[in-house]
């Protein structure tokens, strides 16, 4: 009984030890960001998660907007929220793919707090089965449609705050605390993982470590790698924490000497 009791002792000291270091380390703080009479634009709010979310949005006092293509499914979203909530939203008609047209409905919508990117399309097939036009589709609804949301959306938003430019220098300083590689390294290496038929290919120490963090469910063909992935998981997290918590407090450095 005494060992059990002393293992268990030692147990709880570690738990409460490592819980007040991650305390210390962990970053970015926990925030709230209120929803209460803020304005919520949501995209491919017409159906799906998009129109739930416009429906929770709405009845926690949010001032929502939507987008989607469809005119008849935004009219169908507007009148089931209106039912269930008694708000009307705003409504707009838009193809994501289209820079010109989204822009011209995040400016008609007003500023814009929270901003959910939530369009998304997938052709279930088999990529040998897809066709170049259905692939392209997918692409520019996906990634080229995000990226014209938030370009669109990001000026007025950034404009509601104070606005820190420069930003290559803050990367640089992070970079620089990675260490750098030649290109040629960097080929090789690649060139050498390729042939090997990994899954992941890591260049330098912090990429090893990230790769274990975030094996997940990939394949892995090394059972060395694989019992690294096992033994030493968490660890590598918390790991991970301090090299966060070491680009955060450099972030905040930088950040209180620009507005000095």
């Amino acid at each position: 009984m005494t060992s059990i009791f002393s293992l268990f002792l030692v147990f709880t000291l570690f738990i409460v030890s490592l819980l007040i270091i991650l305390a210390l380390i962990v970053r970015p703080r926990s925030v709230k960001i209120p929803i209460k009479s803020r304005h919520v634009f949501i995209t491919g709010g017409s159906s799906g998660i998009g129109l739930a979310l416009a429906h929770l949005a709405v009845s926690e006092g949010a001032r929502v907007s939507i987008l989607a293509r469809s005119v008849s499914k935004l009219a169908d979203a507007k009148q089931s929220i209106k039912l269930a909530t008694g708000v009307d939203v705003s409504t707009f008609s838009a193809d994501v793919r289209d820079y010109d047209a989204v822009s011209k409905a995040v400016d008609q919508s007003g500023p814009i707090d929270v901003l959910i990117v939530n369009q998304g399309v997938f052709i279930g097939k088999e990529l040998e089965k897809q066709s170049y036009e259905e692939v392209k589709f997918m692409i520019d609804v996906n990634l080229v449609g995000s990226f014209n949301v938030i370009k669109a959306a990001l000026p007025s938003m950034k404009g509601r705050g104070p606005e820190l430019k420069k930003r290559p220098e803050l990367t640089s300083i992070i970079a620089a605390s990675s260490g750098s590689m030649k290109t040629k390294e960097v080929a090789k290496i690649c060139l050498d993982g390729i042939k090997g038929g990994k899954f992941t290919v890591t260049c330098h120490f912090i990429g090893y470590l990230l790769s274990i963090a975030t094996s997940g469910m990939s394949p892995q063909r090394s059972f060395w790698d694989a019992l690294m992935e096992v033994m030493f998981g968490g660890f590598v997290r918390f790991v991970g924490l301090f090299f966060q918590w070491g680009w955060y407090n450099t972030i905040e450095k930088w950040s209180n000497s620009k507005l000095a």
